[in-house]
């Protein structure tokens, strides 16, 4: 039963890359610079695993996968758009180290911005108010009738007549 499992998912074929990105249209890379420039497009690749690392540097699995399939990618002479493209339709837009700015991506980087600005506004708007100098207090009228506020009054201002 196993042995049939592993059969059945041998004979499965890995769509081509071609059918996402067209044909190559770089010229096939081998040897010494193969390694350098696998190291070079993984490292601009999310590790779907690990999320915080470059499929360059993750142990994972996953990473190690799409390491070869990079590998494999850029033997048979794709560019390094067309391996980006081909992932980015694979795993979404995430799986770049360096999205592209559009869309959420823009709002992401702007919200921010524009909140700061939003916030120095304020700020000086609110130094400008206290940097004007405050109206005379009004003294309260006189004609209040009541003895006991008015000596309430008299006492806060120091006279200690009466």
């Amino acid at each position: 039963m196993i042995f049939a499992l592993l059969l059945f998912v041998a004979t499965l074929r890995v769509p081509d890359a071609a059918q996402f990105v067209g044909a190559p249209k770089g010229m096939p890379v081998a040897d010494a610079q193969l390694a350098a420039r696998t190291h070079e497009v993984a490292s601009l690749l999310r590790c779907p695993v690990c999320q915080g690392m470059s499929v360059a540097d993750s142990p994972s699995e996953m990473a190690i996968n799409m390491k070869e399939q990079v590998r494999e990618l850029l033997a048979r002479g794709y560019t390094e758009e067309q391996i980006l493209k081909y992932f980015e339709l694979s795993y979404g837009q995430f799986v770049l180290l360096r999205p592209k700015f559009e869309g959420v991506n823009a709002l992401v980087w702007l919200l921010p911005l524009f909140a700061v600005v939003v916030g120095v506004a304020i700020v000086l708007l609110k130094i400008r108010k206290l940097e004007q100098p405050l109206p005379p207090r009004a003294e309260p009228e006189a004609a209040n009738d009541d003895p006991y506020v008015s000596r309430v009054r008299e006492l806060v201002r120091g006279d200690k007549q009466g």
